[in-house]
């Protein structure tokens, strides 16, 4: 409900839907599809200026959230992987993710705005410490490990324990060919 009542905040400040403010400003900059869409509930709509708004959800719950595809997910997921920067254009402030992959004093694996942390391996043995993730309904996770350049987008994976299991594998065949010649 926090992120929620940060969408309401926003709408607030902005004085126009999130969606046309996410478009204009993050997807359309960094070359996002024109599928993706985000939704409030059914009882969500306010009035901004005296035009009915809908405040949109964080998560997709009772119809609500985001529905986006695996490629823009991946292309959000770059312009975090170099800090909020997509080309010669810094479109989120760093300072906005230094913040972000903060831990919080409730959660040491959670900073705020859906980052989830790996503080001290625990959540991912198998990645840095310094990987991060973001995890949508129904478990679609946006993977970043900057440490190694990484951004994975998995779709419908069933538990955290699954998601370390697939870094895992993903680091390893990495690191291989290293290996290999080193073996010969």
């Amino acid at each position: 409900m926090r992120v929620n009542l940060l969408a309401l905040a926003a709408l607030e400040v902005w004085r126009r839907p999130l969606p046309d403010v996410l478009r204009q400003e993050i997807m359309e900059p960094i070359g996002a599809s024109s599928t993706w869409r985000w939704y409030g509930y059914e009882n969500s709509w306010v009035d901004v200026d005296g035009r009915k708004v809908q405040s949109v959800a964080a998560g997709g719950h009772w119809g609500g959230g985001m529905q986006i595809n695996a490629y823009d997910m991946a292309r959000f997921g770059y312009l975090i992987l170099h800090n909020g920067k997509w080309k010669d254009r810094q479109i989120v402030p760093e300072k906005w993710i230094e913040m972000a992959r903060t831990p919080g004093p409730a959660n040491k694996y959670y900073g705020f705005a859906n980052w989830y942390l790996n503080t001290d391996r625990m959540p991912l043995p198998a990645a840095s410490a310094k990987a991060f993730w973001f995890e949508g309904n129904g478990n679609n996770i946006i993977y970043i490990d900057q440490e190694n350049d990484i951004v994975a987008v998995v779709r419908w994976i069933s538990t955290i324990p699954a998601l370390n299991d697939v870094v895992g594998k993903m680091l390893a065949s990495i690191t291989a060919p290293a290996q290999d010649a080193r073996a010969r």
